[in-house]
């Protein structure tokens, strides 16, 4: 999804939101478009865009290992995504931030 959001839109960056506006869902961004803060923590990419955290909200959490999948339907906030399916937030072996 990803790749298909990336050839559209083109450069993407993902911030994993703290449970304001879109709730604790990852967020799909075109890059640039919410320059990382200095709170803010990359933790990887996902298909070559960058993967950032809020690093206070990343520690609360217990420094989880997130994996990024996606479910059907569009994203209900500003998050980028396609008409049948948008990003969710798993963390595997730690508190769900989704909860």
């Amino acid at each position: 999804m990803a790749k298909t959001l990336s050839a559209k839109h083109g450069p993407l960056a993902f911030f994993q939101s703290g449970g304001c506006c879109d709730g604790s869902s990852p967020i799909c961004l075109c890059d640039g478009e919410l320059p990382p803060g200095a709170n803010d923590l990359l933790l990887g990419s996902i298909a070559g865009a960058p993967f950032y955290v809020d690093r206070e909200q990343y520690e609360r959490w217990g420094r989880p290992s997130f994996l990024i999948t996606t479910a059907c339907g569009p994203a209900e906030g500003f998050s980028l995504s396609l008409p049948d399916a948008h990003f969710v937030t798993r963390a595997p072996g730690a508190p769900n931030p989704q909860a």
